[in-house]
């Protein structure tokens, strides 16, 4: 099975058709893709102008694409180095139980679905990269009562995610599902609060 970098040479390679470059983008989203795959595919045609069932897309924008994707990359796996080693620390001082969010980010190794967003057409606007390193800082900071994307304070709980996470808050602002650990309890309390009025209106 190729890997994200011999795929995304295929993707710049002139000599390969346009449809197995489009086609090697969308394979290095099943290695990396922080919204989930098609919220993904779908930020990055909507940020580089490309349509999504375009099988013959401009190259340069096909290029472009892929280069905010390895941005994103590279900010996640400088992140989970860093993990790698604190862990590392805290194990030889004899620290062996991880917290909450360390508990997060094992089953979020390798970025995919980091930030996942339910509705595919609902994500950030911003880079992804830039969009990995609100994460990330919010990831070292703590529990706040905001978003870490785009710091909108409102939630929703969905216990009917499409993917796991299978329940959690989504962000009402950018739409992605907040890691709980970055919620503190009472927002987390909030979100479970703004469900019920959900189900209480069905009803």
């Amino acid at each position: 099975m190729a890997g994200f970098r011999s795929l995304a040479r295929q993707v710049r390679d002139p000599r390969c058709d346009l449809a197995l470059r489009r086609y090697s983008l969308r394979k290095c989203l099943e290695r990396f893709a922080p919204y989930g795959h098609r919220a993904t595919w779908d930020h990055l045609c909507a940020r580089h102008s490309m349509e999504p069932e375009d099988r013959a897309p401009d190259p340069a924008r096909l290029t472009a694409a892929l280069e905010e994707l390895e941005e994103a990359r590279a900010v996640w796996l400088a992140y989970e180095w860093e993990f790698a080693e604190r862990r590392r620390r805290e194990k030889h001082d004899g620290l062996r139980q991880p917290g909450s969010c360390d508990d997060w980010h094992r089953r979020a190794w390798g970025g995919n679905g980091v930030a996942r967003c339910d509705d595919p057409a609902v994500h950030p606007s911003e880079s992804l990269a830039e969009v990995l390193r609100r994460l990330v800082s919010g990831l070292k900071s703590g529990p706040g009562a905001a978003c870490p994307v785009c710091a909108e304070r409102g939630f929703v709980w969905r216990p009917d995610l499409s993917g796991e996470p299978w329940s959690g808050p989504v962000c009402t602002g950018c739409g992605i599902v907040v890691p709980p650990p970055l919620l503190t309890s009472e927002a987390l309390a909030r979100a479970k609060r703004m469900r019920m009025k959900d189900l209480a209106s069905v009803a």
